[in-house]
């Protein structure tokens, strides 16, 4: 990702961040597999710090949190931040993954919701040495992406230039898991676990998602 794509990233979150928390930050009730994923990580972490990456308005922030994890919230995002900040009243700070304001090793755990598919093959590269740098021995990473729809594959790209009648310029990408997978491996972070799963109907954009938990070695 271009500092050009980043900031338009960042200005269309910022746009949208308030619609985005009343439209999309109240799915997770309605995802039962999201919320058994989130919990197994936050025993994973075993009380160490879990950071939400890509955080939005900071409902996974929340439920990790309500599970008793030390959670933070990082966004490209300022507005996001705000947004998440007054809805949760837990701590959320404006970060790029790619260069995460982290000390190296700290982390329990680092979960990244649907945030990667903003990112471009070496930004996400890039995004997998971070986590593996933040985590401690033994933390672990959860990852959660789309992979297909009706109308895209893995490896397909749509570009939105309004979002609820919002002007923005985003990118989203299909990601293909078993190239994660490798990505995350070249990164220093192990596959521990894969699910993919049908959409929630009524409740999601109707896609395929795969979810990927990597650990980083003891």
């Amino acid at each position: 990702m271009t500092p050009t794509e980043a900031a338009g990233t960042r200005r269309s979150y910022d746009t949208v961040a308030e619609r985005y928390a009343a439209e999309i930050g109240q799915e997770l009730p309605g995802k039962p597999l999201d919320r058994a994923l989130l919990d197994a990580l936050v025993e994973l972490a075993a009380g160490g710090p879990v950071l939400d990456v890509g955080c939005g308005p900071g409902h996974a922030t929340a439920h990790l949190a309500g599970r008793g994890a030390p959670a933070v919230g990082l966004d490209l995002s300022p507005g996001m931040c705000r947004v998440a900040r007054a809805k949760t009243g837990l701590p959320y700070a404006a970060a790029d993954m790619t260069a995460l304001p982290v000390r190296s090793g700290v982390a329990g755990g680092v979960v990244c919701w649907y945030a990667l598919i903003h990112l471009d093959r070496a930004a996400r590269a890039a995004a997998y040495a971070e986590f593996a740098r933040v985590l401690r021995p033994g933390g672990h990473a959860l990852l959660a992406f789309h992979t297909s729809d009706a109308d895209a594959e893995p490896g397909d790209a749509t570009s939105f230039t309004t979002w609820w009648d919002r002007p923005v310029e985003l990118t989203f990408r299909y990601l293909d898991p078993a190239d994660e997978t490798a990505a995350l491996s070249r990164a220093g972070l192990h596959l521990a676990a894969r699910v993919d799963r049908a959409p929630y109907a009524d409740v999601e954009h109707p896609s395929q998602r795969s979810y990927l938990l990597a650990r980083r070695p003891s």
